[in-house]
């Protein structure tokens, strides 16, 4: 619990959860590299290390990411990888 407050409290994560095996998910803001691209042409998994699993855009709730989601600005993602990546991936400006 106290690696997960450290977290959120020191970086733009909105949420955390690290599970077993270097493996975590992040709920966080997307950096300005995604913005405006569907994923597929973003290349986030390659360039991070990192899945783009769910978006939620303001108003509405959660819904599964695809590769031609177009990620807004005001969107909230998760995100899942190696915890070291997910990290880096959300102090992203």
């Amino acid at each position: 619990m106290g690696q997960r407050v450290a977290h959120l409290v020191r970086g733009r994560m909105l949420d955390y959860i690290e599970f077993e095996d270097d493996f975590a998910m992040v709920k966080t803001n997307p950096p300005a590299d995604i913005i405006g691209l569907p994923l597929a042409n973003s290349a986030v998994r390659t360039r991070h290390g990192i899945t783009v699993v769910a978006i939620k855009r303001p108003g509405e709730g959660f819904t599964y990411a695809t590769p031609d989601t177009v990620v807004e600005a005001d969107d909230t993602i998760i995100v899942a990888g190696r915890t070291r990546a997910t990290e880096r991936f959300s102090e992203l400006q």
